[in-house]
């Protein structure tokens, strides 16, 4: 994976951004578009953490990874391209944008910040633009970048967001603005979930450190109340009068548990994985363990369909993605290449004046077969 630089000054975020928000909004329209997102955060043995989430989408989002250093200029949106909020980065943050647009849509920051947008269909509320002040105002779309290069700490982005509006950006084509909801998680475990509703931004410390999509994260909350027998022990045989039976094969303790791939069941699942798995320290091999269980929910194509889709694309998992928040590496696989690739983020010189990005391109070659003849 190779990096290519861009100029701050260069009219690639301000020019070539409004056509390719415009791609992005109008596949966020469509039914089948991101609805099985899911994102998590286990700890570790050393008091760290590590945060997985999937990304899934029925068009090609043509996503590039994308390090933007500290100290970097940046600006959101308002409805019909007018201006909004301007800022400058405090922190250098690395991640994966979406279709030429420079913001990012997951990813993480030097000091171990990271997170991701979700799809919120049916329940995202923004503030009205007219009633807000641009200069506080944030476009769906930014609000993760303007998280990540301005905060260090879960705590600091939930002091921060209260002066913020999240207000309706209309894409003009298809007249919709993107449903979306926020999850942010630091290095010492602490999770937030952020959800535009009615206008206003519902902040919500988040113990589980799991989410998804809709209904709004207290639903899923009360939801957990009808799953609270669910263990990662074994149940233990049951009597009846002279009789016993025993569970057939292992895993009983999780029977009940839902397998279908809509929101509610997935969130009951990665909270299933996070809460049992064993623990391990920081780096490769909390690593491995996250990737184990977001690989518990690729999608492939087909496995979710419209009734009459036609020859409309397929959703399917387009990339995943796991943040080491300890030792400050972003990991990324892909559909066409399911090989885990590290970004070092301390490799980069942070203190650079422009933006760097790389394609994610598959090698979809095999390796060599360890006993092939010659």
């Amino acid at each position: 994976m190779s990096f290519t630089a861009s100029s701050p000054s260069a009219p690639w975020r301000v020019v070539k951004r409004a056509a390719a928000a415009s791609l992005v909004m109008a596949m966020l329209a469509t039914p089948q578009s991101v609805l099985a997102c899911t994102s998590f955060l286990i700890r570790t043995t050393d008091n760290g953490a590590v945060y997985g989430r999937t990304m899934e989408f029925a068009f090609e989002l043509e996503s590039r990874a994308i390090v933007i250093p500290r100290n970097y200029k940046l600006s959101s949106t308002g409805p019909g391209g007018t201006p909004a909020m301007n800022w400058t980065g405090k922190y250098a943050a690395v991640g994966l944008n979406a279709l030429g647009v420079s913001a990012l849509v997951d990813g993480m920051n030097e000091k171990g910040l990271a997170g991701g947008i979700l799809y919120f269909p049916d329940f995202a509320g923004y503030a009205d633009p007219a009633k807000a002040d641009p200069t506080k105002s944030l476009a769906p779309w930014d609000v993760l970048t303007w998280a990540l290069t301005s905060f260090a700490t879960v705590a600091e982005v939930k002091a921060a967001i209260k002066d913020i509006a999240v207000i309706h950006v209309v894409q003009e084509a298809m007249k919709i603005a993107p449903p979306v909801h926020y999850t942010l998680h630091d290095a010492t475990g602490a999770s937030l979930v952020i959800e535009p509703v009615d206008g206003v931004l519902k902040i919500y410390d988040n113990p589980l450190g799991v989410m998804t999509n809709s209904p709004p994260f207290d639903w899923h909350l009360t939801n957990l109340r009808n799953y609270v027998k669910l263990s990662p022990f074994s149940a233990p045989p049951l009597r009846v009068g002279e009789q016993s039976f025993a569970p057939l094969g292992q895993g009983s303790g999780m029977l009940g548990i839902p397998g279908d791939p809509t929101p509610p069941s997935r969130f009951l699942r990665a909270l299933g994985y996070t809460l049992s798995i064993e623990r391990k320290p920081s780096g490769p091999e909390s690593v491995r363990l996250a990737e184990h269980i977001v690989n518990n929910f690729d999608i492939p194509k087909g496995w979710i369909r419209e009734g009459e889709q036609g020859k409309a694309p397929l959703e399917y998992t387009q990339w995943s993605t796991v943040a080491d928040l300890v030792n400050r590496v972003f990991y990324v696989k892909t559909y066409d290449d399911p090989v885990l690739r590290g970004i070092d983020l301390k490799s980069f010189d942070l203190d650079a004046k422009a933006m760097v990005s790389a394609a994610l391109k598959p090698a979809m070659t095999p390796p060599a077969l360890p006993f092939a003849k010659p």
